[in-house]
């Protein structure tokens, strides 16, 4: 009866899993150990590859010396140039702002209606020339008045003068007390000093009549007009009556660092004409030239620099009062010395160096050391000789020892010559030939990175 009941129930119960992850079939298994096979081989011949040694190529005939890593790779064509000797003019360069030498606001000095404008906007005026004129009515009133108290005072001098002589005369017989004389002699000393106040007033009235008629004070250019004929003008307005501006000659401020100072002032010393050059905001149009005028007496402290005035003529006008300029100082020129077109010199992580070409076509590290530069040569100070051939262009994939072909074209690139673009290819135009041919993702020039790092 208990086994009925047991097989029964067994039968109507719901059949239990073990809970957990089922175990992966054993195909999968071996799918997954040969995936991982294939990946180790996989990066055990790549890692074999990368450590493999690079196997020496036999050099080329005519190779020599200059064999090396890259002689058994194609020839590099570059451009060359000529180490050559030449001169370099040192050159500070500094901005600046147009300054005149006078610049004067013409104010009245006396209160009164302004009559008269005498002057147009914009006019060139010359020291003395008329401007303006103010009402002079009230100061002519003024003088007449005391005039009059000059003459008044004038006849009270006379008449004590003329009581004094007889008091003297009475006094020479006793007739007459000496106070009274003594008295008579004060009175002729104030009549003298009312004259010497009425002839002072006279003169005040006269600088106030003169004044009524402004002229320049200086040579310049006129501004713009601040007020106009029929306003009443007094000491006290702030903008006055126009602004004049010297503007022939004019100056040019500009500031420089101190470590120049001693080299400016050598110069100036020797009595030796700086000439300075100014250009416009752009620094492409040339305005003006001329030359260094002064030095300020003193360092600014908070910059490093000092001030140098500039003169110039300014004949045409092209320099404007505030104007911001460029400013080129020739300070010296460098003589005889090596140069090479920029383009030749190289930086690496040891300094600058350059790629001298030798005579079986294959090139060097050379290290250099520059001096100053201009705007298409710099000067070698040590490293180069005059005559050595020195790559201006293709220096990208070169090395120590690098195999080249020289593609100057029909003139040579130290003289200016064009080259023709490489590899059959054509220049565009107005494009130099001889970069035709380039890797248009070339790395600036003096930033080879691949470069070896030149001996010392």
């Amino acid at each position: 009866m208990d086994e009925r009941v047991d097989l029964a129930r067994s039968k109507t119960a719901p059949l239990t899993v073990p809970l957990g992850r089922p175990k992966p079939p054993r195909r999968r298994g071996i799918v997954k150990w040969l995936l991982a096979l294939v990946v180790g081989i996989a990066c055990l011949f790549a890692w074999e590859q990368l450590e493999k040694p690079t196997p020496e190529v036999a050099p080329s005939p005519g190779a020599g010396r200059g064999g090396g890593r890259g002689a058994g790779l194609p020839p590099q064509t570059i451009r060359d140039a000529e180490a050559a000797k030449g001169d370099i003019p040192l050159v500070i360069n500094a901005l600046g702002t147009v300054t005149s030498l006078a610049t004067v606001t013409v104010r009245t000095q006396i209160a009164g209606t302004l009559q008269q404008i005498g002057f147009t906007e914009g006019q060139m005026v010359k020291a003395g020339d008329f401007l303006a004129q103010i009402d002079q009515r009230p100061y002519q009133a003024t003088l007449e008045q005391y005039q009059g108290q000059l003459a008044k005072d004038t006849a009270l001098l006379a008449q004590a003068q003329a009581d004094l002589a007889r008091y003297q005369k009475l006094g020479r017989q006793d007739s007459i007390a000496t106070q009274q004389i003594d008295d008579q002699k004060f009175l002729v000393t104030q009549d003298q000093a009312a004259i010497s106040t009425d002839q002072a007033q006279i003169d005040a009235a006269k600088l106030n009549i003169a004044y009524c008629h402004i002229v320049a004070p200086v040579g310049g250019r006129v501004g713009l007009r601040q007020v106009d004929a029929g306003n009443y003008v007094q000491v006290t307005d702030t903008n006055g009556i126009v602004i004049i501006t010297e503007i022939q000659p004019m100056s040019v401020i500009f500031s420089t660092p101190e470590d120049n100072l001693s080299q400016i002032a050598a110069r100036l010393k020797s009595g030796a004409s700086l000439p300075v050059t100014v250009f416009d905001r752009a620094n492409v149009k040339q305005l003006a030239t001329g030359s260094v005028s002064t030095t300020d007496n003193q360092i600014d402290t908070t910059t490093g620099t000092f001030k140098i005035r500039a003169m110039f003529a300014n004949d045409d006008g092209a320099l404007f009062p505030n104007q911001f300029v460029n400013v080129s100082l020739l300070v010296d020129t460098l003589r005889d010395a090596v140069v090479v077109p920029n383009a030749a010199v190289q930086l690496g992580p040891q300094g600058n160096f350059a790629y001298v070409v030798k005579d079986d076509d294959t090139v060097t590290v050379r290290k250099i050391v520059i001096g100053p530069a201009d705007a298409d040569h710099t000067a070698i100070t040590s490293g180069l000789a005059v005559g050595e051939k020195v790559v201006i262009d293709g220096a990208d994939r070169l090395r120590e020892g690098a195999k080249v072909q020289v593609r100057n074209g029909s003139g040579h690139a130290g003289t200016g010559g064009a080259a023709p673009a490489p590899d059959g290819q054509h220049a565009a135009p107005g494009q130099d030939p001889g970069q035709a041919g380039q890797h248009k993702h070339r790395r600036p020039q003096g930033q080879d990175q691949g470069a070896p790092a030149p001996g010392p």
